[in-house]
């Protein structure tokens, strides 16, 4: 068993004012860690992937801010305080300053990472 904080988990991209860290924490699972400034819209970066929105899903917790989720059913809003399931097929941006902790399928996760990582340059 492991446990795992912010400071400790690997950063896995930043810039901008984000910072995104990511750690495999066991059970084909990976925790991260992301801080989304205000203004952050990872539309354009999932780009290319299934219906242009990401396919991994993702259980977590809004620590603080807001953001929109953009899915092809349409905007769901989510904020500090919340716990969430997002499945496949959304795009997420920050309304506001947002700090989330998440966990997400290891492979899946993977693949969306480097295809965001690969769209960035």
């Amino acid at each position: 068993m492991t446990g795992f904080t912010r400071e400790d988990t690997p950063v896995a991209m930043e810039g901008d004012g984000l910072d995104f860290r990511m750690q495999e924490a066991g059970g084909d699972m990976t925790v991260s860690f992301m801080h989304l400034p205000q203004g952050a819209d990872m539309a354009p970066a999932l780009k290319g992937l299934e219906g242009d929105l990401c396919q991994c899903p993702h259980w977590g917790y809004v620590l603080k801010g807001r953001l929109r989720m953009r899915t092809a059913s349409g905007d769901e809003f989510y904020e500090g305080g919340q716990a969430y399931y997002w499945g496949p097929g959304h795009a997420p941006e920050a309304l506001e300053d947002t700090d989330l902790v998440e966990f997400s399928p290891t492979a899946e996760f993977n693949a969306v990472i480097d295809h965001v990582k690969a769209q960035a340059g």
